[in-house]
């Protein structure tokens, strides 16, 4: 079924060396990314004693032409560093003032209005075994391979103690406690929590760092499928520094450094599908540039946190299926971005030997898929 993606191919501007060099999603095992602060309007944080664990208490004036719901606008601000969900959380406990009285995630904020937080200490995350089912695509005494599915978190952090893939490993892998990071034992790259496909991790020491090696080297290759809004050309090379949005501290962007760090995507047009005919009553307007959708397959050769998506976005292309960075209109009935980690490649740890495991598209993609096929086949020119 996927045969035509093992034809040879060239990418755009880079060595051949340099084309297999695919780095991850989100890079390699130590990949940071550092939020960017408010620049104006900072929330006022007093200080708060009280003998033991305290709320935190954060008060803050909502500014001129400030519009919406409260916990967007609230997520909104870089100077809080709270998600949506948090803030939800927040409110649903009484932790969050307007005025001075109880507030709900859906009111409407009106400048000038005095808004108070009650942030109770972050709680610590903990990796533990917890049953979750698996699809292993390989396994052996030295790493095993998973096939992601959506909605799926990698490793524990605040907000996702629990449910996460580390949660998983540690169920099935008895012995990976231990084996690097406390919160993320055995994890080499990462994908994003709705992205899909396949994912390799460690089940030792040697093995951690000899896959750590081949990400940094890129000698890893991960390779990507993504359906996009528009009509990109025949081929590109992405190259725009990456890093937090000034604002929106959920989202990144391609920002100048020293803030955006070095940033490059390599991606080759697999299947095109003009906005005519039946599958121009799909298209998003003004979601992508020439309208319509393409099939992409992408390459990372550095790894920063949603660089696939940033970049595709950034040149007028958006992911469908993407809320953070396209439309929230969604035609296709996607149930996430279609982007899937389809391909990945690597030596070895212990026995030098190259692997290579492939892994077809979830559901929800290759459905969207043979719609568009199907589409454009009876709107093609006679």
């Amino acid at each position: 079924m996927w045969g035509w993606w093992r034809a040879p191919c060239s990418w755009p501007g880079v060595s051949a060396d340099e084309a297999g060099a695919a780095g991850g999603e989100t890079g390699g095992v130590r990949g940071e990314t550092r939020p960017a602060g408010g620049e104006t309007g900072r929330a006022e944080r007093p200080a708060t004693d009280n003998g033991g664990p305290s709320l935190e208490k954060v008060r803050l004036v909502v500014e001129e032409g400030a519009a919406g719901r409260l916990d967007r606008y609230l997520a909104g601000r870089a100077d809080l560093g709270l998600t949506r969900s948090r803030l939800q959380q927040l409110m649903a406990a009484g932790h969050v003032l307007v005025e001075g009285s109880p507030a709900r995630p859906a009111q409407r904020v009106r400048p000038g209005q005095s808004v108070e937080l009650l942030i109770p200490p972050a709680e610590e995350p903990q990796a533990v075994a917890e049953p979750i089912p698996l699809a292993v695509v390989y396994e052996d005494e030295d790493l095993i391979v998973v096939d992601k599915p959506r909605g799926l978190v990698v490793h524990p952090a605040p907000g996702h103690g629990r449910g996460t893939l580390v949660n998983a490993l540690l169920a099935r892998c008895r012995d990976l406690a231990g084996v690097g990071d406390r919160l993320r034992p055995g994890i080499v790259h990462r994908l994003d929590k709705d992205t899909t496909g396949l994912l390799v991790a460690a089940k030792n020491e040697p093995s951690l760092r000899a896959l750590a090696h081949q990400v940094a080297e890129r000698t890893m290759v991960r390779e990507y499928l993504a359906l996009v809004h528009g009509q990109p050309p025949e081929e590109g090379r992405v190259d725009a520094p990456v890093g937090r949005h000034p604002v929106h501290r959920q989202r990144m962007a391609v920002v100048a450094p020293p803030r955006g760090r070095p940033a490059l995507t390599l991606y080759r047009v697999l299947e095109r599908f003009p906005a005519r005919g039946a599958v121009a009553r799909l298209a998003v307007p003004g979601a992508g540039r020439g309208g319509g959708y393409c099939l992409l397959a992408a390459r990372l050769h550095t790894g920063r946190t949603h660089q696939i998506r940033v970049h595709l976005a950034h040149l007028g292309f958006p992911v469908a299926g993407d809320r953070l960075y396209g439309p929230r209109a969604n035609p296709l009935r996607l149930e996430g971005q279609a982007l899937h980690a389809w391909r990945l490649s690597l030596v070895h740890p212990r026995t030098g030997r190259p692997l290579t495991w492939e892994s077809p598209p979830p559901a929800d993609f290759a459905r969207a898929l043979t719609t568009l096929r199907r589409l454009a086949s009876a709107s093609a020119p006679p």
